[in-house]
């Protein structure tokens, strides 16, 4: 055999190998953050939610880099783990105050210690931790970080009504991130 033929057996086996154990990571990575979708329907309005819920495993979670947080005041978070959170809302909102025309939005925010900035982004089909394209941010709003009573081990994001809407509620450790939704 010649050393080219060599060369192309121990590429392909590497292209193989590295295939499996990227396959095998992404199938697992499922069991760590599962996937979740939750739906809001009330009236004439739907509103989706497709995100993956990590665990809080002992760790901080949000805080300062000196406190060793996994997610740092003050930086991009996709809210959830694996692929960017998305939202999708049936017709016209408004969230905080501020408009927002129906469609599909990927879902981030950027956690603070009094305050988070909730963001709405048209850069759809993000992986991972990779940051948005903020040049297609469509919406940021502030919303206030409230303190849970009790610990929540895995992330979760819910709804609860409000009068003219919803609340589309973010809580994970003792974070609670309540961002107002009117219809």
């Amino acid at each position: 055999m010649s050393w080219k033929k060599i060369l192309l057996t121990i590429f392909l086996g590497a292209v193989v190998i590295f295939g499996i154990a990227l396959a095998y990571m992404v199938l697992t990575t499922r069991s760590h953050s599962p996937a979740e979708t939750i739906t809001y329907s009330g009236g004439n309005m739907k509103v989706i939610v497709t995100y993956c819920r990590p665990y809080k495993k002992g760790r901080v979670i949000f805080g300062t880099k000196n406190q060793g947080a996994l997610q740092p005041y003050g930086e991009y978070w996709r809210v959830g783990a694996n692929e960017a959170t998305e939202i999708e809302f049936s017709k016209d909102v408004s969230v905080m105050g501020k408009s927002l025309a129906a469609g599909r939005y990927v879902l981030y925010a950027v956690p603070g210690e009094s305050e988070w900035t909730i963001g709405f982004n048209s850069d759809l089909g993000r992986w991972g931790y990779m940051e948005v394209d903020h040049r297609k941010d469509i919406l940021q709003v502030t919303a206030p970080h409230q303190y849970l009573p009790k610990t929540m081990e895995q992330f979760t994001i819910d709804f609860t009504e409000q009068e003219q809407g919803v609340f589309l509620n973010l809580k994970w450790d003792q974070s609670f991130i309540p961002v107002s939704i009117d219809f």
